[in-house]
């Protein structure tokens, strides 16, 4: 059976007229019998009882109408579906993001806007750290990711887009008497106790505040850590220590902690969108091209 004589036959089953089932089908009248009758052969069943002045359907051709019709149905469908998603208007995206990220309004923007120029793609968001969305993505387990810069090098296949820059702050217990001031150096913090994600939680946050605590004279004592940065937050107010996150998470606010912009000119963080080299899908490049644009 062939799809075209499932067209052929709802054409004449709706018609019930062979000459215009013909022409509204742009074919010759011979060959549209000849495909019923294939059509019927094909089936095992007489489709249509035919005179020579009316055509009616068959109790089976009833029937098979209706399964024609749906088979056609689904096949427009799925016609329709593939070249949406080649234009990038359908289909799964699959994105990563940081800790920090839906705290930055571009985030926010970005994926709202997306979600309303392509409504008929469905966004899955995944929360993770730099290092495991990294590893997703050279996986293909992910298609996207907002990153942190690693610590480690990239994996050979994995490009990243700048985004934004974020200042690093201070979060500091609101009794302390660093906090009364309105900006610190990391190297006013070298004595105190830090709270900080664990390493092996692989955010791109960490190596970035050893470093700037190494090139301030000292090694940050690490007494406390936790894998999420509300929990960091909740110890400092706790009075557990100190620590540096970006600046995003300033809109977390919580009794007994304060933030204080950081002196040190290395004390930023890029927001990055991570993406595998040579990929060209259309859901990809639509999403990096408004991700690139809400940048600016």
């Amino acid at each position: 059976m062939e799809f075209r004589q499932l067209r052929y036959f709802i054409a004449v089953a709706e018609e019930l007229h062979f000459t215009r089932a013909a022409e509204r089908l742009h074919i010759g009248q011979p060959p549209l019998s000849h495909a019923i009758q294939m059509l019927e052969a094909d089936v095992g069943a007489r489709l249509f009882e035919r005179s020579k002045r009316w055509v009616r359907l068959t109790e089976a051709g009833r029937l098979f109408l209706e399964d024609a019709r749906r088979i056609v149905a689904l096949s427009e469908q799925a016609t329709a579906t593939a070249r949406r998603a080649e234009r990038g208007e359908a289909g799964e995206l699959r994105i990563g993001f940081t800790f920090s990220t839906p705290l930055t309004p571009l985030f926010a923007n970005v994926i709202n806007r997306y979600r309303q120029q392509y409504p008929a793609v469905t966004l899955t968001l995944h929360e993770m750290a730099t290092v495991p969305q990294l590893e997703k993505l050279a996986r293909r387990e992910l298609d996207l990711g907002f990153v942190r810069p690693p610590e480690d090098a990239l994996p050979d296949n994995i490009g990243l887009t700048a985004l934004r820059e974020d200042p690093l702050v201070a979060v500091l217990p609101t009794g302390l008497a660093l906090a009364r001031k309105k900006a610190i150096g990391i190297a006013e913090m070298a004595d105190l106790p830090f709270v900080m994600y664990p390493h092996s939680a692989g955010t791109g946050i960490y190596p970035q505040i050893f470093r700037l605590c190494r090139d301030a004279g000292f090694v940050p004592r690490v007494e406390q850590t936790a894998g999420e940065a509300s929990t960091i937050i909740g110890l400092v107010a706790a009075g557990c220590g100190v620590s540096v996150l970006p600046g995003s998470f300033e809109r977390i606010r919580m009794d007994g902690v304060c933030y204080r912009p950081l002196l040190d000119a290395a004390a930023t963080t890029t927001l990055l969108l991570a993406q595998r080299k040579g990929e060209h899908a259309p859901l990809v490049q639509a999403f990096l091209a408004l991700a690139s644009e809400a940048a600016l």
